[in-house]
């Protein structure tokens, strides 16, 4: 017979074990910081190293973004925060910071004699929603951050002022949007040289959103939301043809939602973006069939295939979703085990199923040119957040005396809910255009958070955010190091149109055969896209990682701050 332990054994024991779960639910001791510019990195730095959290950071980076990223976030646009918060148990919050459809916005404002007139809901002030995200760094100081707004603002302020070097990536949005910058005196002003894009190294200053940073700074969503600078807002906008007043902008409030939580395999669990985000849903039910699938034991076109398949079916249900206070969206039936089981189930091995076989969801619109940011602090807080004004530099509009670029987020919008395309009436219903409705996105910052492991994602990325986040994530579960998890080749399918795009170089002359031969259409885009940032907190092994994108400026990196 076995002898019985110790009393001291089994103390001991105990205690051990004690000693480990403790560890596990501290924080990682160090902070790590991924932004897609220099000078965001720079700010979120500073921050942490003045005693700021992971929250204050958040603002710094959000707000430097808003000054050397005019082309993909700032104060006139809006954007998704979601947070972590440390604790027993953890604490997961989502900050939906998404631009609001002005009150006398009406469902048909972008049609003429029945037809959809593109142009107007793309360039101009009549495109643009109510900016959400000075009310987002408000609420992260008043209810998450360590330091007053003030201080968290300080480096953008600094960089509105002193002025920051033109890139590549500068250079290449500002010519996609040439004419629309030309098209306004105040967007050629700033943001141009003489009608032309700047130079290389050419500096832009910015004093007037200087002055807009630091009113929001000295009051708070007052500051933006009331007194002069809206002021200045509504008048630029109505000036110009826009719907805007100011009771739109005092009547703006971001909205607190529970994140989306879906448990995966391997006691992992995602936390991502709830509507009305659309790459929560997408991500969670292709995880789901992915499960059930051999993926990681697949040769890579069959993996591909296995992938594209998922895509197809969580793309088709994406216009059943829209701003959930003004539409019910049925997640649970969407999550639902024996629902994705059965959408598993339909998969062919070998073949491309024709989406045309499959019930029809409606087509929508989505700029590509967003912002994406990933911090963690010692102690465990962190952030993921997907910021945007849509198209490379919104709306080309810049209102007067506040250098705030206006999004054109209301292209986000169903221009025809009645349907006028072929892809179908429900969908287009819940995301239609009305007064203080949030469109439906897919920016999708997410976690996957285990007892040993915790995980950021996100990109910029239009409609291809979820299947960009999707292949991250699967070089994460794959075991791969953290610097391919941005870098992965990436390749896209979004139900309808019935065509998978991709980078080129992604697949080989063999595998496109291959692809083709199951039955797919394959469109190489001729250029990359997507600008992801990414962390590794591996509790159990104690270390810290963060890795950029190789396709953009990013700079990651890991720091010591106590």
């Amino acid at each position: 017979m076995a002898a019985r332990p110790s009393l001291r054994t089994l103390l001991l024991g105990a205690a051990l074990a004690l000693s480990a779960a403790s560890a596990l639910a501290e924080g990682p001791g160090r902070a790590a910081i991924a932004t897609p510019h220099p000078e965001a990195t720079a700010a979120a730095r500073e921050i942490l190293q003045q005693g700021g959290n992971a929250f204050d950071a958040a603002i710094a980076v959000s707000a430097a973004l808003a000054v050397v990223e005019p082309y993909g976030s700032g104060l006139g646009g809006g954007g998704f925060f979601l947070l972590r918060q440390p604790g027993d148990p953890v604490a997961y919050q989502f900050i939906d910071a998404r631009e609001r459809a002005p009150g006398k916005a009406t469902w048909d404002m972008y049609l003429k004699d029945g037809k959809v007139q593109p142009g107007i809901s793309i360039n101009g002030p009549l495109a643009a929603a109510i900016p959400g995200l000075p009310a987002a760094l408000a609420d992260l100081a008043a209810h998450y951050g360590k330091l007053p707004l003030r201080s968290s603002l300080a480096p953008a302020i600094r960089l509105a002022n002193q002025g920051f070097a033109v890139d590549r990536v500068y250079r290449d949005r500002a010519q996609m949007r040439l004419s629309a910058l030309r098209d306004d005196a105040e967007s050629a002003r700033l943001f141009l040289k003489d009608g032309e894009v700047p130079a290389l190294g050419a500096q832009i200053r910015q004093p007037e959103l200087a002055v807009t940073l630091q009113r929001l700074a000295d009051s708070g969503r007052d500051g933006f939301y009331k007194g002069p600078t809206a002021q200045a807002l509504v008048d630029g906008v109505q000036a110009a043809g826009g719907l805007w007043t100011l009771d739109d902008l005092a009547d703006y409030h971001t909205a607190h939602r529970q994140p989306l939580r879906y448990a995966l395999a391997d006691q992992r669990e995602l936390i991502s973006a709830p509507p009305p985000s659309a790459g929560g849903v997408a991500l969670a039910q292709s995880l789901a069939m992915l499960q059930r699938l051999p993926w990681q034991s697949a040769e890579p076109v069959q993996r591909s295939h296995y992938v594209l398949e998922v895509l197809r079916r969580a793309y088709r249900d994406r216009g059943l979703l829209g701003d959930p206070d003004h539409v019910s969206n049925p997640i649970p039936q969407l999550l639902d085990r024996n629902y994705l089981v059965g959408l598993a189930n339909s998969i062919d091995v070998h073949q491309a199923t024709p989406s045309s076989s499959l019930p029809p969801s409606p087509a929508w619109r989505e700029g590509d040119h967003t912002t994406h940011f990933a911090l963690i602090d010692a102690d465990g807080n962190a952030v993921a957040a997907t910021l945007s004004v849509n198209l490379p530099f919104g709306a080309a509009f810049t209102t007067p005396g506040t250098g705030v670029v206006l999004n054109n987020e209301m292209d986000d919008f169903a221009a025809d809910p009645h349907g006028s395309n072929s892809y179908g009436l429900a969908g287009s219903q819940a995301n239609a255009v009305a007064a203080g409705k949030r469109p439906l996105s897919s920016m999708t910052p997410s976690f996957i958070e285990s007892p040993q492991q915790f995980t950021a994602f996100g990109t910029p990325g239009g409609s291809r955010i979820p299947s960009m986040v999707l292949l991250s994530m699967m070089e994460y579960l794959n075991g791969q190091p953290v610097a391919t998890w941005p870098a992965v080749p990436r390749y896209h399918h979004q139900y309808l149109p019935d065509v998978v795009e991709h980078e080129p170089g992604t697949f080989t002359d063999a595998q496109k055969r291959d692809l083709q031969a199951r039955g797919y259409t394959l469109k190489d885009l001729g250029r990359s896209y997507g600008n992801q940032q990414v962390l590794f907190w591996n509790k159990a092994a104690r270390t810290l990682e963060a890795a950029s994108d190789p396709r953009g400026l990013g700079v990651s990196e890991v720091l010591e701050t106590r």
